[in-house]
């Protein structure tokens, strides 16, 4: 009775939708045809094809790049900051000494830490593991430690990585190679993928977006030079401009902050995909949570306030970043209440057949993630291990068009009224005081 049943119900939605029309089905879903697929699907797939066919005619002035770095070999400084993290730091010494690239010196910046790392790190010195251990005995937060690491290099290029990554082993050379390329790049942004995809659903959806949002997202951004983040997790930057621009500022957002002042003193910024790095991202939906709060308020923060200026046509005004910060706005701000708008429509103007529209709705999401699953496992170095995750897929839906979306309105409700991220204990809270008295 159960099997006849769903027969019964799956004949009724395909009549449904086969009698429905053109135009109505455009009507239910204008929102995904017109801003979601647009964008996500077509536009990047054009970009991405784009993106290939121009790195194919480059292809003798990019192995020209690889040797001009290996002939001048310049020494690369590598800092680590972070707080309790004694339990990665020997395992990123080993990932960061099996570098096909060799000429570096690694510092890890103890902020405040109480547990073993003090231990751990003076251990991987004696060993010459690691090349320095600086310690803040009373933390500062990131931005003040990743500036104290700053400090005290002393080589040409600065890469900043956070302690619980790990590396393939020419991540380090890849990363390097566009400043070879191009004298105008102030800062290259690897391409940062899930280290633990199978340790539970939470890590799997998170894998899949990260494959969508960095691999493919910054790519793109990238290509069309509105690229407005380097993760903290693996980003190298030329020393002389983080200088110029006075290293990182309070965060959290610092990661997108630092790009947004490279950007208005009109250097580039590039991703490289072949520059990969693991990294360890929350396990359950709780920290996740908490996470991404944190990120969504920042974007409010530094984007909405801070970095204002450049919506504007004054001296700070970059047509690519302004192109870039708007289509952050729009996606990521004004689409989350367009969303809640479109849902109300469908419920007031279709309520008798929301049982037919939401299941095809969930079904064109589900196949517009598929297919962006195969375009971003064309480009991979793991194909068979990123192909596990394609099961996951089903779930994506839900996990990006109701769990995110909910999380960065909650976020963007919290900052825009409350300024939360001032309250927020990610930095010590003597900072956030002086940043909220500062205004920044």
């Amino acid at each position: 009775m159960e099997i006849y049943d769903f027969f019964e119900h799956t004949k009724n939605f395909l009549f449904f939708w086969k009698t429905a029309g053109m135009m109505k089905i455009f009507r239910i879903f204008w929102f995904f045809f017109v801003f979601e697929i647009t964008r996500y699907v077509i536009f990047d797939i054009i970009v991405f094809c784009f993106y290939r066919i121009k790195k194919a005619v480059l292809r003798n002035r990019w192995e020209a790049a690889r040797l001009k770095l290996k002939q001048q070999n310049p020494l690369v400084s590598i800092i680590a900051p972070g707080k309790n993290e004694g339990k990665h730091i020997t395992s990123l010494a080993h990932s960061l000494s099996e570098q096909t690239y060799k000429n570096i010196e690694i510092i890890i910046i103890d902020d405040g830490s109480d547990d073993d790392t003090p231990q751990i790190c003076r251990q991987l010195l004696r060993e010459g593991k690691i090349s320095k251990y600086l310690r803040n005995d009373i933390r500062g937060g990131k931005a003040s430690a990743a500036n104290f690491g700053l400090q005290q290099t002393k080589g040409r290029f600065i890469i900043h990585v956070d302690v619980d990554c790990s590396f393939d082993r020419d991540a380090i050379e890849n990363i390097l190679i566009p400043f070879f390329v191009d004298s105008r790049i102030g800062a290259v942004s690897g391409n940062v993928k899930v280290k633990n995809p199978t340790e539970s659903v939470c890590s799997a959806l998170q894998a899949i977006e990260y494959l969508k949002t960095v691999t493919i997202g910054r790519l793109v951004g990238s290509t069309i030079k509105t690229l407005r983040i380097i993760s903290g997790a693996f980003g190298a930057f030329r020393k002389d401009i983080l200088e110029r621009i006075g290293g990182w500022d309070i965060g959290p957002g610092l990661d997108g902050d630092v790009v947004v002042k490279i950007r208005k003193i009109d250097f580039a910024i590039y991703m490289e995909p072949k520059a990969v790095c693991y990294t360890s991202p929350p396990e359950n939906f709780k920290a996740l949570t908490k996470q991404r709060l944190r990120w969504s308020r920042s974007l409010v923060r530094f984007r909405m306030r801070k970095h204002r200026d450049i919506f504007f046509p004054t001296a700070n005004f970059r047509f690519s970043t302004f192109l870039g910060f708007m289509e952050n706005m729009v996606y990521n701000v004004l689409l989350d209440i367009k969303w809640i708008v479109y849902a109300i429509d469908i419920m007031i103007h279709f309520p008798s057949t929301a049982k037919y529209i939401f299941p095809l709705n969930y079904l064109l999401y589900t196949m517009s993630n598929v297919v962006q699953f195969m375009v971003i496992i064309s480009l991979s170095e793991r194909k068979k291990d990123e192909l596990k995750l394609a099961p996951y897929l089903l779930l994506m839906p839900l996990y990006i068009a109701i769990y995110m979306r909910a999380v960065r309105t909650y976020a963007y409700i919290q900052e825009f009224f409350f300024r939360v991220s001032y309250k927020d204990p990610w930095n010590p809270r003597k900072v956030s005081e002086k940043a909220e008295e500062l205004r920044i």
